[in-house]
Order: structure tokens, then sequence, then C-alpha cells
């Protein structure tokens, strides 16, 4: 993270919950300072941990963590969202930057409890981010500038991967990256199976199925080659990996993956009342 884009610009979590600690540990580890951050978290246990393990700042007021911060990151859960920004808005002035990731709340929908001209970035971060290895998309609001959805962008850097995408591709998002890592952890499951099943010994089968996936996601990432080429490299003439594929199809594995992506695009945009 470029430290001059946080210098001297205090941040304020508004919950305290497993996405903003991953946020926090990221942060921090880009060399942001610990006293520059403050979180408002309801449960006291948790605020005492956060405090104890991260040094930051941890009480029970929104409004006094807002009014202080000049990024104010909203992780709350989306059903608390109305009720939370109503009683910001007096803190929340035109100066402030809102970054919100709050599942299937829209930029909208926040300025309209915001007070005119608040600059919002909307954030869709997976579960990964908690070994900062997040794939994240980030949005603009109405009112959010080039520099905003850079800085944004250099916060949640911080735990993984970004991208820039429109409010419209937002449940795609959440469909596709959002959910994804269940699909694989499922995947990764299924391998294990097989392999006990075919006389592997529960840890050995899991052990080679999870090293298999990180692999190859990392030849994906590294090569630079497309997901098809690496595979034709992998399937011999006549071979056992080609017989594996063609059960693959006849199962429709493909678009089976496809289905569970739309599912989920549909469903979020059920939760978010389009």
């Amino acid at each position: 993270m470029r430290q001059d884009m946080l210098t001297g610009k205090k941040i304020g979590f508004i919950g305290g919950g497993n996405m903003a600690e991953a946020i926090i540990k990221g942060i921090l580890a880009s060399g942001a300072e610990a006293s520059a951050i403050s979180v408002a978290e309801p449960l006291a246990s948790r605020r005492d941990y956060l405090a104890s393990k991260y040094a930051v700042v941890a009480g029970d007021d929104n409004l006094k963590v807002a009014t202080q911060a000049d990024i104010i990151l909203m992780a709350v859960k989306p059903q608390m969202a109305a009720g939370v920004l109503t009683s910001l808005k007096s803190a929340v002035s035109a100066d402030k930057l809102v970054i919100s990731i709050m599942a299937g709340i829209t930029t909208a929908f926040m300025e309209e409890f915001l007070a005119r001209g608040v600059r919002v970035i909307r954030v869709m971060p997976n579960t990964p981010a908690m070994i900062q290895a997040a794939a994240t998309a980030i949005c603009p609001g109405r009112e959010a500038g080039a520099a905003d959805l850079e800085l944004a962008r250099e916060i949640f850097s911080a735990v993984g991967s970004v991208v820039i995408v429109s409010e419209a591709q937002m449940d795609a998002v959440t469909g596709l990256s959002g959910s994804g890592p269940a699909y694989v952890f499922t995947f990764i499951e299924a391998l294990s199976d097989a392999g006990v099943k075919n006389g592997l010994a529960r840890a050995t089968a899991t052990e080679l199925a999870l090293q298999t996936v990180i692999g190859a996601a990392r030849m994906v990432a590294e090569s630079g080659e497309h997901p098809a080429l690496l595979k034709e490299k992998v399937t011999s003439p006549g071979g056992t990996t080609i017989a594996g594929l063609h059960t693959l199809e006849k199962g429709c594995f493909r678009g089976t993956v496809m289905d569970a992506v739309d599912a989920a695009c549909i469903r979020s945009k059920e939760l978010a009342g389009k």
C-alpha cells in the first residue's frame, strides 16, 4: 500500500466482525498505524479481543468513531444498514469517505440515508480476506471520484486482489467470488472423498486434493496461460485424464458450476429486493 494515501487519515470501523478484522490485519501489515484505527463494536468480548491483538482503539459508540474518522468502513450486517446509517447521518459530513462491505446494500441505498455529497464506495470481498488472499470487487457511488476509488483499491489490496466493476455487476461478483470459496471447498472435499473411495487414507487424500487445487491455481496465475491450454498440456491421448474429463463432461460439470453462480447471483438480487 502506498503510505501517502493513508498518511494523516483516521479509519473508523462500524462493526468489528471477522471481515473487519481481516481488513484491519491487512492494513496494519501494510504499515498503517494502529493508533489511526478505531472500531465500534457492541460485543464487549470482541472489543477486548481486537484492542489486545491489534492495539486499535475499540469502543461501543458508533457516532464517536464516525465523527473522529476520515474514512468510515461500514461492516455491520446488511439488515442493520438502515438503522445504523440513520444514526450516523449527523456525523458523516461530505468531507468523509464511506466504504461499505455490507452485502447487497447498494450505494444508492446508503446515499439516501446520508447527507448530500457524501462519497460512498461499495466493496465485495470474499472470506479468504481472513488470510490476505481475497478476491475483492469495488464500485463507486454517485459522488465518489477517482481518488476515492483508488484509496479503496489500495486499502483492499492489503487483503488480496482488487477489481473495479460497475454497480450493476455486483450481483455477478457475489455469485462468482463471494460464494465461490464454498464451491472450491466442496470440490476439494469431493476430490478427497474420491481418493478415500479408491483406497487412500483420508489425511493423504485431503493433502493431495488440497495441494492439487493450490498448484493448479498457481499455474494459471503465474503462467499467464489460458486454463484450457493448461488442461490440454496434462491431457494425453488415450490417457487417464481424458477419461476423467469425459466423465465430468457427461455430468455437465462446467454447466453445473455456471448454474451455481447463476443461482447465487439470482439470490443476491432477491436479497437486495431487485
